[in-house]
């Protein structure tokens, strides 16, 4: 008999979606400038414009947690897309200094090109570039580490009891449900979403981590340079996790994306223009 009980248990799951979102546009990203940690810039107009789009997109999307990077630009963004949304209405906005954006030290504030042509000299890719005193792309990684491990735990904490399942002897964590072009594609139905807002650089390196050390699951037809490329301002990327409770902690037992730098929101603001 209790071995049937240890069996039962081991097979409970929790499977729910988080969709990261890049913050809306600065005036430094029009102009080319690299911002990184230091210059902490509030949103231009353009970019109040682009939140609030994301907003309207994703008004009937269900959240139960929203976490969001510490620099204003992401919080600005995360509070315009949480105004249109009435299932935020009640949640906290948890600011995490780990989902803030890669440091470029001292090439903060420089442009762009500049930051090219010195990753350029030295051989090496805009991701791969380590500026004097900026993150190398490991710190990044191991930040994104420790805040999945973090995400997993609180919503674990925070669910499993609710919403935790018995497993169907047929699940599958990473089997697939129609992606249509909605804005709750792969996660109709989820009562647990958690909606991030974060940063460029720290998504691109996000589904490298993801994608080649998760192996998280792709769409089909999906190339690595689509993969791996930067998100636009707001664009957004969704996957889905399922988790399993070990002992008195949870762990990360599947995972498969369902879209990237999806920005349908910005195509909408771009004909509202013509």
């Amino acid at each position: 008999m209790q071995r049937h009980t240890v069996n039962c248990l081991s097979m409970k799951r929790l499977t729910f979606g988080l969709t990261l979102v890049r913050h809306g546009e600065t005036q430094y990203n029009k102009e080319g400038f690299l911002q990184g940690q230091a210059v902490d810039l509030p949103l231009s107009d353009k970019g109040l414009c682009q939140a609030k789009a994301a907003g309207h997109y994703l008004k009937d999307v269900k959240f139960s947690n929203v976490f969001v990077s510490d620099l204003l630009r992401a919080q600005q963004t995360a509070e315009a897309i949480m105004k249109l949304n009435s299932s935020c209405s009640g949640l906290q906005m948890a600011s995490e200094p780990l989902l803030k954006e890669r440091s470029f030290g001292s090439v903060e504030g420089r442009r762009m090109l500049d930051v090219r042509e010195m990753a350029k000299a030295a051989g090496q890719s805009m991701l791969d570039f380590t500026p004097p005193n900026g993150e190398t792309r490991e710190q990044v990684k191991e930040r994104v580490k420790e805040f999945l491990e973090k995400m997993l735990q609180v919503i674990g904490a925070e669910h499993w009891e609710d919403r935790g399942e018995d497993e169907p002897s047929s699940f599958s964590p990473t089997e697939a449900s129609p992606v249509e072009g909605r804005a709750d594609d792969g996660v109709r139905g989820f009562p647990v979403h958690a909606l991030t807002v974060t940063h460029g650089v720290y998504m691109c390196l996000a589904v490298h981590y993801f994608v080649e050390e998760i192996h998280c699951t792709l769409p089909p037809g999906y190339d690595k340079a689509h993969v791996f490329s930067l998100s636009p301002n707001t664009g957004l990327c969704r996957f889905i996790l399922t988790i399993r409770k070990e002992d008195d902690s949870f762990k990360l037992s599947g995972m498969r994306c369902v879209f990237l730098h999806r920005g349908d929101h910005l195509q909408q603001l771009n004909e509202q223009k013509i």
